[in-house]
């Protein structure tokens, strides 16, 4: 099932996002036998678009967010979120999100 998710959350993010990179770790196992995961799996997400431009990181969270909301009423149940514009890769920000 985690393949299938994941595919889900790439498909909704790259069309929401057309991000230049895209990464998802499922990192379910490390959260085995918490309350909530057994409701969905746990994932790391980083983007890198322009469509984060301007946009502070709250907002580019909710951005992600609102982007694979009908993935969060089952088979998600957490999201670590790093969301950048391509600018903050090469300007060596340590990830930071402005």
């Amino acid at each position: 099932m985690s393949a299938q998710v994941m595919a889900q959350l790439r498909s909704a993010l790259e069309q929401a996002f057309a991000p230049t990179t895209l990464e998802i770790i499922d990192d379910s196992a490390a959260h085995a036998g918490h309350e909530g995961s057994r409701s969905g799996g746990h994932f790391r997400v980083t983007l890198v678009a322009e469509a984060f431009r301007g946009h502070s990181r709250l907002e580019r969270h909710r951005l992600v967010y609102a982007a694979v909301a009908p993935l969060l009423c089952g088979a998600v149940h957490a999201l670590n979120i790093v969301a950048r514009t391509p600018d903050e890769l090469t300007q060596g920000n340590n990830g930071k999100s402005v």
